[in-house]
């Protein structure tokens, strides 16, 4: 008996390790940067951003593996699945895979640059080109392994360690517990200009499209939803906790200042390294370098993964016993991604304009994979009549369709504006997303409800699902 309790405590620590990959993939130098200027500019305020950003990737994290689990497709499949015999099938799915190719190349480098930062901390008179070797070469390696259980595990312990770093700096920087249980649960938007950009970054660097992907494709033959629902569960609210702390030590920079000193302060992770000596010590700066090379690390890492995955679930070929055809055949996009970051990495470049370029990409793709999703959950010849969204999933999945939208729109519209130099007023611009993404929401749910409402009518006939 005390056997096979130690035994279900060890699958069960396993199960969640292995389901941590998620949390490796969102957490990234972008989430770090986001969350400590958010952090430093408003303080606590903006920490329900963070908590609502957190149950959307929740429910389609969840959405996303329920319906592979159900429908023994992994999400690039069932939507192909879902679109078949439609003329939108191959123009969907070419935008899904050459969008996260292009988004993932190009925060690539910032991955790699992120964790080169993070260590620089750490060690100042490192040469970065060393340092960017050594990360190429682990990731590399990283990337070779053949089992992807293997691989989630390895990743998995550097987000526990990420999360030991972040969540220790902020305990010892003693934040205020009403302050931050007033911001987790009390939205505001400060009337100040930036904060609903950054509202929207903290949403966007959490709900991230390639990680639905990602976290479909992980899902195992043998993975039920119990253990599905606990795995995603614990790294999602692990990986919001971890922004959340790293929201925490941001404020340290601007604790105490006026609004108008907070305004004139331009961010740097130079004066967050001296804030945290001079409020904390000098300890505080490694501990927090180390957990932001491993989240830049392991981003290096999920980011070609997963941008691999995505395009073997749509485009893999079977074989007449199901086996995969041309399986191994889309290592080289991985390998591609991981070049990319490598090779400006060594150059030191930010590229620019394929940032910009991957933002209006991944601001289109993310709404779009909500709706995909939201469409694969209600269709009954994929999930069949009994596992069909509830009522409850479907208001979630209608409430966070409408905020990506209102992302993808605002992305979008500051993508274009940095192109042509046009400027927007950023409440004009957040009620015209916001409008335009009610409507859209509005049309799209009746239409999903009423093609559920027509199938579940029909008799159920038995179909042969598409590989």
């Amino acid at each position: 008996m005390k056997n096979k309790a130690l035994t279900a405590v060890k699958n069960r620590i396993l199960n969640i390790l292995f389901w941590s990959i998620i949390s490796a993939a969102f957490i990234g130098p972008g989430t770090v940067t986001t969350a400590t200027k958010a952090g430093a500019d408003f303080q606590f305020q903006l920490l329900w951003a963070l908590s609502f950003s957190t149950i959307a990737c929740l429910v389609l994290q969840e959405a996303s593996a329920r319906a592979t689990i159900y429908s023994k497709m992994n999400l690039g499949q069932a939507i192909k699945y879902h679109f078949a015999g439609s003329k939108a099938q191959v123009p969907v799915l070419v935008m899904i895979v050459g969008a996260i190719i292009l988004g993932c190349a190009a925060y690539e480098t910032g991955n790699i640059l992120g964790s080169v930062e993070g260590l620089s901390l750490v060690f100042p008179h490192l040469d970065k080109r060393l340092i960017v070797t050594a990360i190429a070469v682990i990731a590399g390696l990283a990337l070779s392994l053949k089992s992807l259980r293997s691989m989630a595990n390895f990743m998995g312990s550097f987000v526990f360690l990420m999360g030991a770093t972040f969540i220790t700096t902020a305990v010892f920087a003693k934040p205020p517990a009403e302050e931050i249980i007033k911001g987790m649960f009390v939205p505001t938007l400060p009337d100040t200009t930036g904060a609903g950009l950054l509202i929207l970054g903290l949403i966007g660097t959490t709900v991230v499209p390639y990680d639905l992907f990602l976290g479909s494709n992980v899902v195992q033959k043998d993975t039920t939803v119990k253990d599905m629902r606990i795995g995603i569960s614990t790294a999602v609210i692990l990986g919001g906790l971890i922004s959340m702390a790293i929201l925490s030590v941001g404020t340290e920079m601007t604790r105490g200042l006026t609004r108008e000193a907070i305004n004139n302060l331009q961010f740097s992770y130079k004066l967050l390294s001296q804030t945290l000596t001079l409020h904390i010590g000098q300890w505080a700066v490694y501990i927090f370098g180390f957990g932001m090379f491993a989240a830049g690390f392991t981003s290096a890492i999920t980011s070609p993964l997963a941008s691999a995955l995505t395009s073997r679930s749509i485009f893999e070929k079977k074989n007449p016993d199901g086996t995969p055809k041309n399986a191994n055949s889309f290592q080289w996009v991985a390998y591609v991604v991981l070049t990319v970051g490598i090779v400006l990495g060594y150059l030191q470049i930010k590229p620019v304009p394929a940032i910009v370029a991957a933002q209006a990409f991944n601001g289109l793709i993310l709404p779009f994979v909500s709706i995909f999703l939201f469409m694969v959950v209600n269709d009954k010849k994929v999930m069949g009549r009994e596992h069909l969204n509830g009522w409850f999933s479907n208001v979630m999945m209608i409430i966070v369709t409408w905020v990506t939208l209102v992302l993808g729109i605002v992305n979008v519209s500051k993508a274009f504006a940095t192109i042509t130099e046009m400027t927007f007023a950023p409440d004009q611009l957040f009620a015209f997303a916001g409008l335009v993404a009610l409507v859209i929401t509005f049309f799209i749910t009746i239409r999903i409800f009423r093609k559920r409402k027509k199938s579940l009518l029909e008799p159920d006939i038995e179909e042969k699902k598409s590989e």
